[in-house]
């Protein structure tokens, strides 16, 4: 199993060892933040009472297909995760509720935040000596293979009261520490070809939202254009007040191309760098991200948070 729960991952963080793949907060941790609702606990990390204002069923190294990141050992798949959502609705959040419809109108009103595919290149496609999809689909298939997948899963939340629903892009995997070291990319460049594998899954996501959108009576799937902004980052790090958007702030195994080794001080001005290790970036990454989510319907389209929240 994929593991964050030891130093320097949380540096950050109030709380240490949280399990969380960066420095300090995720993506969802500032959009609480922005909502001034607590950060969303790990579901299985409940063991009383649900919580109303969030909750999170990440789980590290899985993705959209059952057996992506099954060569860290169990993981939870995005279908075993709407698992364990629909068992919340069904015997956790009843008792907070004096009737289904109350219930059905909390659901309706909450939002849905997905990140997911990425793992399904880094841990499975892009590793063709560990999975046989490199060899039996193009990337175009794949990609398409994920999205049937991905809708299913989508019209499955919905059905089960989900009506705002947000997606993020796969960021471009042809600019993390991982593939510029294995590749050996000249700094500040990407190994387009990687880029360019995974464009095909963010063209057809596009298609995929809106389709549902149209389809799914009452539904409102949110694209974050997570892409473009990563590019951006990498490419025109002074842009964001970086200085290395690079190297990972870490020290990892895998010579900058892994995750952190444990135990190890991280590099003093984390703030300052993009990657907090071979895949993940520092939780200023996360903030800008959100940042633009919450406010801004160019980056989440065609709604931003706020939107949403009023809706």
């Amino acid at each position: 199993m994929a593991r964050a729960n030891f130093p320097p991952y949380g540096h950050n963080f109030v709380q240490h060892f949280t399990g969380r793949f960066t420095n300090g907060r995720t993506l969802p941790d500032f959009i609480a933040e922005f909502l001034e609702l607590p950060y969303p606990p790990p579901y299985l990390g409940i063991h009383d009472s649900v919580p109303l204002t969030g909750l999170n069923y990440a789980s590290s190294a899985c993705g959209i297909l059952p057996q992506t990141g099954t060569i860290f050992g169990k993981c939870l798949s995005l279908g075993e995760q709407i698992d364990l959502f629909k068992w919340t609705i069904e015997s956790k959040l009843p008792t907070h509720f004096n009737s289904l419809e109350e219930l059905s109108k909390h659901l309706a009103d909450s939002i849905f935040i997905f990140t997911t595919g990425s793992n399904d290149y880094i841990q499975n496609y892009l590793e063709p000596t560990l999975f046989s999809t490199n060899h039996d689909y193009d990337p175009q298939s794949f990609a398409q293979l994920l999205i049937d997948d991905l809708s299913n899963h989508f019209q499955s939340v919905y059905k089960l009261g989900a009506r705002k629903i947000i997606m993020h892009e796969i960021a471009p995997l042809g600019c993390i520490p991982h593939y510029t070291r294995k590749y050996q990319v000249v700094v500040g460049k990407c190994h387009e070809q990687t880029n360019q594998i995974v464009s095909y899954f963010n063209t057809k996501l596009h298609e995929l939202l809106k389709s549902l959108t149209s389809t799914l009576q009452g539904s409102i799937l949110v694209l974050a254009r997570i892409n473009s902004l990563g590019y951006d980052v990498i490419t025109n790090p002074s842009k964001y007040g970086y200085s290395d958007a690079s190297n990972p702030c870490c020290t990892t195994w895998g010579n900058g191309s892994a995750a952190c080794i444990p135990w190890l001080e991280p590099c003093p001005n984390p703030n300052q760098h993009f990657f907090w290790d071979g895949y993940h970036n520092t939780e200023t990454g996360n903030s800008v991200a959100a940042s633009l989510c919450f406010n801004t319907s160019e980056f989440c389209t065609p709604f931003s948070i706020k939107d949403l929240i009023q809706i």
